[in-house]
């Protein structure tokens, strides 16, 4: 009798518990599936405060190339992966023409003290209102943790999306970033 107790109590636990990941993933999933902008549209502009305080707009980066990668936090692993392998190919960036612009929810002060400690040679704008990544469809939302989700961007000198990374690895990221918006803007794409 009392092991029959058990397990009913037991499988209405894992029952309940399924049912409370399912309810609490559900819209994370529908999320996911709906995520981010299509290619081949206008890419929303935008305007933020950098690591130093001043303001970008994406409009101001008309006629170049621009690397948009959204990333969840300052100094975590994958996000100083990520940034650093950005930062090691910052002169091959350059000489191409491409802008490589980082934005998370951190607040400016922690995009100063990042770039600082990691000598980021670019720009790290503040998203703490969450709306750019809201425009994006990258703002990801786990109750009360909010973060904006690694994907990146890669809009071209008109100001439409050419590519968007939905799924990003940080280790060689920078490096495929290169050659995608090389392939891209090769007068053979055209």
């Amino acid at each position: 009798m009392a092991q029959k107790s058990y397990d009913r109590v037991l499988k209405a636990l894992i029952g309940f518990s399924l049912a409370a990941a399912a309810l609490w993933t559900g819209p994370l999933i529908a999320a996911e599936k709906t995520s981010g902008h299509s290619e081949g549209q206008i890419a929303p502009d935008f305007r933020l405060q950098d690591q130093n305080g001043k303001w970008h707009e994406l409009s101001n980066y008309c006629g170049q190339w621009v690397a948009l990668y959204f990333y969840p936090k300052n100094d975590t692993p994958g996000c100083t992966t990520e940034a650093c392998e950005f930062r090691d190919d910052i002169y091959t960036f350059r000489k191409n023409n491409i802008k490589v612009i980082g934005i998370s929810l951190d607040d400016i002060e922690s995009h100063r003290e990042f770039a600082e400690k990691y000598s980021l040679p670019f720009t790290l704008l503040s998203d703490a209102d969450k709306e750019v990544a809201r425009q994006y469809d990258v703002l990801k939302n786990y109750g009360v943790v909010k973060y904006a989700a690694r994907e990146t961007f890669l809009i071209n000198p008109e100001g439409v999306i050419a590519k968007h990374y939905r799924k990003v690895d940080p280790k060689g990221h920078s490096a495929d970033v290169l050659a995608s918006i090389r392939k891209l803007a090769s007068p053979a794409a055209e």
